[in-house]
């Protein structure tokens, strides 16, 4: 069968970080002989390459090719494009690895939409990634309708006969941003781009050590020439104008602007410091026209006007002022309406924990100019910040901990000017509700189980800030019920360190509350027993009931059905009071009754059946009689060594 993805790994002394990327490759759901790894082992000094043999050795679509090491990644990924036998070829980082869909998923995009590159959602553990980009999916982008110009990493899936017609391969040897070059032509030439914004394709992770290669210092001098190099590419497929200022914008917003900002200014040592502003300036005097800088932020515009002016004391001085400023999210109210998580928020931007305020009159006249102080440039940014508030936007996320995909959910918001006390200023504070439905809050897919963050992105006079929901002071306490939605229990609650939302998806035990429920709430009627629990249900759902011995080895089962009643749910079941003769048996609770393996959580109490008739008792606490055994031969054992009697 014609291999439709070659997936091109480049790979140097990754040692074990490379075992989550072979896993994933195993894992995918695009059969074994459609699709093929080819390992470009770049001069390893690890035990890598015989790992990949071994690997390769064992697995047929698998392939490796050592070479001596060429100082960076472009070379080994064009050797592997050279070896693809793909129809697309997909680029992987070595300490990277890819949803267990994401072959199948994004070639049947292409596919589908025509596309000569295909950029599919990613998930950043301890690294940035795009987070508009994939708000949704985009089957025809452009770098002038979607924000493309954000995703420069080359972990897309690239149509090998578009990458050969244009004759387009990575720049080599030591050097940077040769992904820059090679994605940002790639954009401006494809006759489609197709962006996958519903599945989670490539989790782009920071080792525990920090050494991944872009995480290393770099030389100012050799960065930012290579970065011109980029800029060149934009101004070979572009004419003077709008596009071509909005593409340059993206390098002095991301790879200048930023690093001359707030802690990332403030942490990089003095010396350095004085390097990046030398050759970033230059970069910024000589490529960008007025109309670059003109389409920033305000406090980005700040801070490129001081840059173009030479004044590092001052966006020293200014950083400092901003490193202070981050946003605050406060929780208003959680609670289940229909099915539908209902989380009301207020967020706001505050400096050293205070709430930040701003001029009560604002203007958004152009940022004409450096400013002539940091205090002036501090009240430009405030008074534009007011002006600009009617574009002020909150959104709420989910944030997988376990892997650190994210979704937005529905948010509903208003903004409101709060005079603040005493000296005619106001706040800008967002006020909304977000609505999350467990059972399509994955891009139109259920939760999966684990834990899930809560946090807030909030836009606002400049600043891009996101933060988790919280804190609040009941700390490691239930925000509200367990929700019972699409089989699942979803539990918000309260995190123990920082007071902050997350919900517990399918995992909660203890949390959920049911060991507070006594005997003498359980109602029975001849063989039916009803009993309320702290669960919230959108309607009649059914539910499973196991019956255990307390002494072990017999099991039962039975149908139940959750309804709901008051901000609750009532449990009612026909017991198989033929099956649960004899001792106490202990009952446990699934709601997801359909669930291929059920998950049981127990309740506080057992039943007991004798001559046909129910009776609800206290379940024996478990293994009760095994530890009294046990302390009791400890005791006879210190007895009989007090007596003498050991040993004889």
């Amino acid at each position: 069968m014609p291999v439709k993805v070659s997936v091109v790994i480049p790979v140097y002394n990754p040692g074990n970080y490379i075992e989550d990327c072979i896993a994933s490759l195993r894992r995918q759901s695009l059969p074994p002989d459609e699709f093929e790894a080819i390992f470009v082992n770049d001069g390893s000094t690890d035990d890598t390459p015989a790992r990949l043999d071994a690997v390769a050795a064992e697995t047929a679509n698998f392939k490796v090719i050592h070479q001596e090491a060429s100082g960076w990644s472009g070379k080994p990924r064009n050797v592997g494009i050279a070896a693809s036998e793909g129809e697309f070829v997909m680029f992987v980082d070595n300490d990277d690895y890819l949803g267990d869909e994401a072959l199948e998923r994004m070639y049947d995009y292409a596919v589908a939409n025509g596309a000569d590159v295909v950029v599919g959602k990613m998930a950043g553990k301890g690294r940035g990634v795009p987070v508009e980009l994939f708000r949704r999916n985009h089957p025809h982008a452009t770098v002038d309708n979607a924000p493309l110009i954000d995703s420069l990493t080359p972990h897309k899936m690239f149509r090998r006969a578009f990458l050969d017609r244009i004759g387009l391969r990575f720049p080599e040897g030591r050097r940077r941003l040769e992904d820059h070059v090679f994605v940002t032509e790639a954009y401006l030439r494809a006759d489609n781009v197709s962006v996958l914004g519903d599945y989670v394709c490539y989790y782009h992770l920071k080792r525990d050590d920090a050494s991944n290669a872009g995480f290393q210092r770099f030389d100012p001098v050799g960065y930012f020439q290579n970065l011109r190099e980029a800029l060149d590419v934009v101004e070979k497929y572009t004419e003077p104008g709008p596009t071509r200022d909005r593409l340059f914008r993206r390098w002095l917003r991301n790879e200048m602007v930023e690093r001359m900002r707030g802690k990332r200014l403030l942490n990089a040592p003095e010396d350095y410091r004085k390097e990046l502003f030398t050759e970033i300036r230059a970069v910024v005097v000589e490529r960008f026209g007025p109309g670059v800088a003109a389409g920033l932020q305000p406090t980005q515009q700040v801070v490129a006007a001081l840059i173009a002016d030479g004044r590092l004391d001052d966006l020293v001085a200014f950083a400092e002022w901003e490193a202070s400023v981050t946003p605050k999210a406060a929780p208003d109210g959680v609670e289940w309406d229909g099915g539908v998580l209902r989380i009301g928020l207020s967020a706001e931007l505050a400096s050293r924990g205070t709430p930040m305020t701003f001029p009560a009159g604002g203007t958004a006249a152009p940022i004409a100019g450096p400013p002539a102080s940091v205090e002036e440039a501090v009240d430009r940014v405030g008074a534009h910040s007011v002006a600009g508030f009617g574009r002020a936007t909150v959104d709420l996320l989910l944030r997988e901990r376990a892997s650190s995909a994210q979704y937005f959910q529905p948010v509903e918001f208003t903004r409101e000017t709060v005079p603040a006390e005493g000296d005619g200023r106001v706040r800008l504070v967002l006020r909304g509700t977000a609505a999350v439905d467990p059972a399509t809050a994955a891009d139109g897919n259920p939760l999966g189980a684990g834990l899930w963050d809560v946090f807030v992105r909030v836009k606002l006079g400049g600043w891009t800030k996101q933060c988790r929901l919280g804190p609040v002071p009941v700390r490691g306490r239930t925000a509200t019920d367990a929700g019972v939605v699409g089989g699942q229990v979803v539990l918000p609650y309260w995190t123990t360190k920082q007071g902050t939302l997350a919900l517990d998806v399918d995992a909660a035990s203890e949390r959920l509350e049911l060991g507070r429920l006594t005997p003498g709430e359980v109602t029975v009627s001849g063989s039916r027993v009803e009993v309320p629990v702290p669960f919230h249900v959108p309607g009649d759902t059914p539910v499973l009931l196991k019956f255990a011995r307390s002494s072990g080895g017999v099991s039962a089962q039975a149908s139940g059905t959750l309804r709901p009643e008051g901000s609750a749910a009532l449990l009612e079941a026909e017991l198989p009071v033929g099956d649960l003769a004899g001792a106490a048996w202990r009952i446990a609770l699934s709601p997801a009754s359909d669930a291929p393996e059920p998950r049981f959580h127990p309740l506080p109490f057992a039943v007991r059946v004798k001559a046909g008739r129910i009776r609800v008792v206290r379940p024996p606490r478990p293994g009760a009689r095994p530890r009294l055994v046990r302390r009791a031969r400890q005791l006879a054992g210190r007895v009989a060594a007090r007596l003498g009697l050991r040993g004889k």
